[in-house]
């Protein structure tokens, strides 16, 4: 599949190979492709989940539930990412991971379509694992294919490789939501199995063009260390059996037993992570003073996440229930909402990128809390923006599809102005000691900012209401407004990050 997309080297000498995948490293078409299908799994998963959850043909569970499992799944993926940055660090090394981990999500799509709802959670869990070891692995083994920071080419082969990720999240839920909704929800299971699966071929056929780097084990644990590891491992799973057994056999189990410490993990976790980084007195004052602004962004987004992740379940939610799923005349099926996103993601990501260098040129380029309080108000104003459609659906009426297609628009603009800033910020930021973990750290403020949904779930609050998605929307506002008001405080804490 790779060399059907490679050309001749336009320049003697390029790494990776006498071949190149659109003039960079031929191991890029490797990564973009195992990506893509990796992608296309994951989102696929994300947009017909909610749907099985509440459907009657599927789990049929209340919409509180479902956006709780929702929430927590998601959690869990961000979560995972810093432990699997952990394995390849100090066990496999990223390419081993990565295989592991396509493998593993693998098995836990060919679980989920399995006809059996005893089977769920175990596939649900196995996706998240395996998706936390790949996440982080795979973007680290793209920058091996490019020799150092200064190579001209890198920028533009993660953008590439950002383009994979976007394609896969476009077509999977015009797929596997389709044959889900449409057909059979385990098909759609299924069919999320097989787009792992050519992933995971394509990653295994084209793993010959990637950099030896990618083999390397940064710093292999001893033989003491992994003992340790294994003795503590086995203590905390068998203090998992037995705490779960006693629970189950003593007839008070209920989902919550297990939902509540996962979204209480995805909370505290995050903030235990921040606090052991801010207490290290091995930090110079310099980057003890970025840290501290860099809490400000991490709350942040946070926030932000709080709500962005919402427009796959509370908001796909009411328009399952609630939305006039059509355009002139023609129906679709609800998981769609799902691709706006990433269509209009490809679409404005190279504006934004004009438009920053545009004004950077000027001298009048926003700072980065300014365009994190940008984000903040955007995606609080995609919530006020979902008081219409609640209004409507209360007055009895089915909200247009165009309602919805506004406030994804208004969220994927809110995304640009935080995320990849966030990312950059990040590398940034990171004290040299951290300069590995702080990528996993930046995901843990996806991880609290869903694990806070799940826990208003698991309290029974119902996100859909009008008052719940207005204080919301108040939130994330008066946080953008807090941001930019501390804005010069935040950029003398930055030092000489700009």
């Amino acid at each position: 599949m790779a060399s059907s997309l490679t050309k001749d080297s336009v320049r003697p000498g390029t790494p990776g190979s006498e071949k190149t995948f659109l003039g960079h490293p031929r191991g890029l078409a490797t990564l973009f492709m195992t990506e893509m299908w990796e992608r296309f799994s994951y989102y696929g998963m994300k947009a017909l989940l909610p749907l099985y959850l509440v459907a009657p043909g599927g789990l049929h569970m209340n919409a509180a539930t479902a956006t709780a499992i929702y929430s927590v799944y998601l959690s869990l993926v961000y979560l995972l990412a810093m432990p699997g940055g952990w394995v390849a660090d100090r066990i496999l090394g990223p390419r081993r991971t990565v295989a592991v981990a396509g493998a593993v999500i693998m098995l836990g799509h060919v679980t989920l379509a399995l006809p059996f709802s005893g089977t769920f959670f175990a596939g649900l869990g196995l996706v998240a694992i395996g998706s936390g070891l790949l996440k982080s692995n795979i973007s680290t083994m793209v920058g091996h294919l490019y020799k150092g920071a200064d190579d001209p080419r890198r920028d533009g082969g993660f953008t590439l490789f950002y383009i994979g990720i976007n394609l896969g999240a476009f077509f999977a839920p015009l797929s596997i939501g389709t044959i889900g909704e449409k057909v059979n929800w385990h098909f759609g299971f299924a069919l999320a199995a097989l787009g792992m699966a050519l992933g995971l071929a394509q990653f295994l056929l084209g793993s010959r063009h990637l950099s030896s780097r990618s083999d390397i084990v940064p710093t292999p644990m001893t033989a003491e260390e992994k003992r340790s590891t294994l003795t503590k491992a086995a203590v905390w799973a068998a203090v998992a059996v037995v705490f779960y057994a006693i629970v189950g056999f003593s007839g008070v189990y209920t989902l919550n037993w297990l939902m509540v410490p996962l979204t209480l993990a995805g909370v505290i976790i995050p903030v235990l992570v921040i606090a052991r980084i801010k207490r290290d007195k091995e930090l110079d004052r310099a980057e003890q003073s970025k840290m501290s602004a860099y809490i400000w962004f991490f709350v942040a987004a946070a926030v932000f996440w709080m709500i962005y992740d919402q427009g796959g379940s509370t908001v796909s939610l009411f328009a399952e229930k609630s939305a006039e799923n059509s355009v002139l005349g023609w129906q679709f099926p609800v998981s769609w909402y799902q691709s706006v996103n990433p269509v209009m993601i490809m679409a404005l990501a190279p504006v934004f990128a004009w438009a920053w260098l545009a004004l950077a040129r000027r001298g009048k380029e926003p700072s980065t809390a300014v365009k994190f309080s940008m984000g903040l108000v955007l995606i609080g104003a995609s919530f006020f923006l979902f008081l219409a459609p609640l209004g409507i659906a209360d007055g009895g009426h089915k909200a247009a599809a165009l309602w919805l297609v506004a406030i994804y628009f208004v969220q994927t603009v809110g995304e640009l102005t935080l995320s990849p800033v966030g990312l950059s910020v990040t590398t940034k930021m990171a004290p040299a000691k951290y300069a590995s973990q702080m990528m996993g750290v930046w995901f843990l403020a996806v991880s609290a900012g869903d694990a806070t949904t799940g826990l208003l779930s698991i309290a029974n609050v119902n996100l859909d209401k009008t008052g719940i998605v207005a204080l919301e929307a108040a939130l994330a506002v008066v946080a953008g407004f807090a941001v930019w008001m501390y804005r010069k405080r935040v950029k003398e804490l930055m030092g000489d990050v700009r």
